[in-house]
């Protein structure tokens, strides 16, 4: 079977899981969101922190509780990374940096799981299970509850009520993210990765000689960085390793549970906006701009010129021969159009126009699926935007699911479109103006600039992968990246509960003869390109600088 054969193969099997997934977990999570009742197990949570779930907040209450979560969990993570020498289970490693640290705090409680250190060689089990996989649940889980309550401003009318955000907040962990997870878990050991607390051990090589090798509780870290596209990695070699992936089955599984969320939240949206036919138009988006960008990066893998790619089949530098080119790209495409950042391969040894289609996915904000939460509410916010377009278009007053989008919705949804690339180009210009800079990137010219936009990319969006070939471990790079991290996740978010305030206090509009349909597939092509201008109009010219001259001149 060719190489190209074999990834459409999975790409369509891939399709084929998550559509059999799509409704019944679209479904459950609108009634998890929907009830009123509380699971005995979520009281005694609710006791223990000192909320009452049955108490609906408003934007501003809602924003502080999510605002208050988040900071407690940055400087909880920071304080254990810093005490870790002084903990059992530690593996004898010592008690990380405070830049590092710093870094390390911002990047998993914002979802972007962004790495500056070798797991194996740096984190004990302590940080690694209590720190580090801890935030990969509610740190997924405050996205989820953010993207909900956004839903319910749509879905609401002549209140300002969004819901509880601790009850958001403990609903997703414990009815949603954890039965998954552990059920992701058992797959994942029952097909070959690891799950213990071992120490470090001598393991003998191939060619003669030993390597150390540390265990520890990877699959169930695996499956939620996965599922709530967090990112990251156990080890330095993240799902490119054995211990994490083992084949070409929990590859696909991976990537499946990458999209499985993101994607069936949009039935969730549909079910709680009484129409399932939006839900079905913002999949429609989703999927196309998905399947569009695992075929350019196959034309760009596949299609490469020289003796050796003749002889591969293909771009194979940087890939896994266990997966190959087709599946690479599809977890490459998949890990960048979300939130998740984990790789299967190295980004860096992609061509120069395959390493622009990761940095462009990344871009478009991570909406196609886009992050767990944090994917819906980025996709309805350039939903507004396209409402707003067409409104001008043909000079009335623009409407989506029956609320007004006048000048203040706009300028919360401008405001937050705006937030992103202004952290990705100020960082990223003024990294490259510091005279410490080059010595931090492994090649120059347009590819080095390709690895520092690539990074401050990864980390305003929330990604979390790396171009590889810079060393972002240093005081300055672990410091502006963190900062980047923290206000690309959070800034957003108050824009995101700004809008839905205000659209939850409006009446709803009557649909007349003249009104958009939103649920047609002429509103999806108009998103698309939406979508597509805006970011092609902000990220052009660093883009032109980097991965496209780089292309072009290969």
């Amino acid at each position: 079977m060719s190489p190209f054969l074999a990834g459409v193969l999975q790409l369509l099997a891939l399709i084929a899981a998550l559509a059999l997934a799509y409704r019944p977990l679209g479904d459950h999570m609108a009634k998890v969101y929907s009830s009123d009742r509380h699971l005995r197990v979520e009281k005694w949570i609710y006791r223990a922190v000192g909320a009452n779930p049955t108490v609906e907040m408003r934007r501003p209450a809602y924003l502080r509780g999510v605002l208050a979560f988040s900071a407690v969990s940055v400087l909880f993570l920071f304080l254990l990374q810093r005490v870790q020498g002084s903990l059992p289970g530690s593996l004898g490693f010592a008690s990380i940096d405070p830049d590092q640290a710093f870094n390390t705090a911002a990047s998993f409680v914002s979802n972007t799981n962004w790495q500056s250190y070798y797991g194996e060689q740096a984190m004990g089990h302590v940080v690694q299970t209590g720190g580090l996989a801890v935030q990969n649940f509610v740190s997924a889980a405050v996205g989820m509850a953010v993207a909900v309550a956004l839903v319910r401003g749509f879905a609401r009318s002549r209140t300002g009520e969004l819901g509880n955000f601790w009850a958001d907040l403990v609903r997703g962990v414990v009815r949603i993210l954890l039965p998954l997870a552990v059920i992701g878990a058992v797959v994942l050991v029952a097909c070959g990765a690891i799950q213990n607390f071992a120490g470090i051990h001598e393991v003998g090589q191939f060619l003669g000689g030993t390597q150390q090798w540390n265990g520890g509780a990877v699959a169930s870290q695996e499956v939620i960085k996965e599922l709530g596209t967090n990112g990251g990695g156990y080890f330095n070699a993240n799902s490119a390793h054995p211990f994490e992936n083992p084949n070409g089955f929990t590859n696909l599984f991976e990537i499946f549970l990458i999209l499985l969320i993101p994607f069936s939240l949009t039935r969730t949206f549909g079910r709680m906006v009484g129409s399932i036919r939006q839900g079905y138009a913002i999949l429609g988006t989703m999927a196309a701009i998905w399947i569009a960008f695992v075929l350019l990066m196959w034309a760009t893998e596949f299609n490469g010129h020289g003796p050796a790619f003749e002889a591969a089949g293909g771009a194979m530098e940087g890939k896994e021969t266990r997966f190959g080119i087709g599946a690479s790209s599809i977890f490459a495409v998949s890990t960048t159009l979300t939130s998740t950042g984990a790789v299967d391969s190295f980004h860096s040894s992609y061509t120069g126009l395959g390493g622009g289609i990761t940095m462009l996915g990344m871009m478009l904000g991570e909406i196609a699926p886009g992050g767990v939460g944090s994917g819906l509410y980025g996709m309805l916010i350039m939903a507004v935007i396209a409402v707003f377009v067409a409104g001008l278009m043909v000079g009335r007053t623009p409407e989506y699911l029956g609320k007004k989008i006048g000048t203040r919705e706009i300028k919360f949804a401008a405001c937050y479109i705006l937030v992103t690339p202004a952290l990705v180009l100020g960082f990223t210009a003024a990294a490259m103006t510091l005279d410490t800079t080059p010595g931090s990137m492994t090649n120059s010219g347009a590819h080095g600039f390709s690895e520092v936009l690539y990074a401050y990319t990864s980390g305003a969006n929330n990604n979390g992968s790396a171009f590889a070939g810079l060393n972002a471990d240093t005081p300055g790079f672990n410091t502006t990246i963190g900062l980047a991290m923290l206000l690309g996740r959070f800034v957003p978010m108050v824009f995101v509960l700004a809008l839905a305030g205000s659209l939850a206090e409006q009446s709803p509009v009557p649909k007349t003869a003249g009104t958009l349909r939103t649920e047609k597939p002429l509103f999806t092509g108009l998103l698309v390109g939406t979508i597509v201008i805006i970011t092609g109009l902000t990220y052009f010219p660093a883009l032109a600088l980097g991965p496209l001259a780089e292309g072009l001149a290969s």
